[in-house]
């Protein structure tokens, strides 16, 4: 037998090496993200038969079950009302959030300012917190009982607004969420404007721009497509909410179980004890996030598109 040439081994080796190097996490992303996502949506197109009372072996039957809970699912009001909440809830946090980060941003670029890694840690700082511990902070921080802004308030002969229910609870539950997001999207933007060119703030100067105008005109449309990026990533966390409204439930009777949809998820799967039902609610959801995520960014891009061609 004929063996093959050294450097044809050789060659078929370097060749291949990506592809190992590339397999412990094809293998991980298979086990823990792919096959999980597909037995989710095996779990949503079945249900489960009762036979009789229920009693006995062979009552309980997983059977094919279809569209049926993708219709209950989107004809189910506790979930339209979840999705309605959480719209809510983004339109306060996405626009602070963003708009925060960005004038941070923008004052950490100027050349002006003094202590300029102090203030990039301590912003970015309560992104490192987990989320689950912030909102347990900012909860007795809200509760009347043990905050101390109440207590000065109280001093000061104020009203002491309760932010655990009504209207305000969308304010005290977003502020958790500007708190600890804005500092990961201003690391975001200020990087793009790290990186660009001197040149062109030096030519900006020399036509007599101020600060400004240099911020306004130069730096904020060059960074639109981290802007962008954040913007999705904001969408994404705000639609998969879940540790403010489940920390903060405890504390107060303004949250039901249902608060956000993947607190519905929950509530039917791990309460509710229907594991289809939530399962097909989650798909739901992921197909709703992607569908927004797609369309908006096609909307940009055409955006981009068309300011380019002008």
């Amino acid at each position: 037998m004929t063996q093959p040439p050294k450097g044809a081994r050789r060659s078929y080796g370097v060749k291949a090496a990506p592809y190992g190097f590339l397999l412990p996490a094809a293998v991980l992303f298979a086990l823990f993200f792919a096959l999980p996502i597909g037995y989710a949506v095996w779990l949503s197109f079945h249900k489960v038969e009762i036979k009789g009372l229920g009693l006995g072996k062979g009552a309980r039957s997983e059977v094919w079950a279809g569209l049926e809970n993708y219709a209950s699912a989107l004809t189910d009001s506790e979930f339209l009302a979840s999705a309605l909440r959480v719209l809510g809830y983004g339109a306060i946090v996405v626009p602070v959030m963003l708009g925060l980060a960005l004038l941070f941003a923008l004052l950490l670029d100027s050349e002006r300012v003094r202590g300029r890694s102090f203030a990039r840690l301590a912003i970015f700082l309560p992104y490192a917190v987990p989320g689950v511990i912030a909102a347990v902070l900012w909860g007795f921080l809200y509760l009347p009982d043990v905050s101390p802004f109440h207590y000065l308030l109280e001093k000061a002969g104020l009203p002491q607004p309760d932010l655990m229910d009504g209207g305000p609870l969308y304010l005290a539950m977003s502020n958790i969420a500007v708190w600890g997001g804005t500092g990961f999207n201003m690391i975001v933007i200020y990087t793009a404007l790290r990186a660009l060119p001197a040149e062109v703030y030096e030519a900006a100067k020399l036509d007599g721009c101020s600060e400004l105008q240099i911020a306004l005109r130069i730096k904020i449309p060059m960074v639109v497509p981290s802007l962008v990026l954040t913007f999705f990533f904001s969408i994404i966390a705000t639609l998969q909410v879940f540790n403010e409204p489940m920390t903060l439930k405890p504390l107060t009777n303004g949250i039901p179980s249902t608060w956000s949809p993947l607190m519905k998820v929950y509530n039917d799967a791990f309460t509710g004890g229907n594991i289809h039902a939530a399962s097909a609610t989650a798909v739901v959801l992921a197909l709703a996030t992607f569908a927004l995520s797609f369309a908006l960014l096609r909307i940009s891009n055409r955006r981009t598109t068309q300011g380019a061609s002008r």
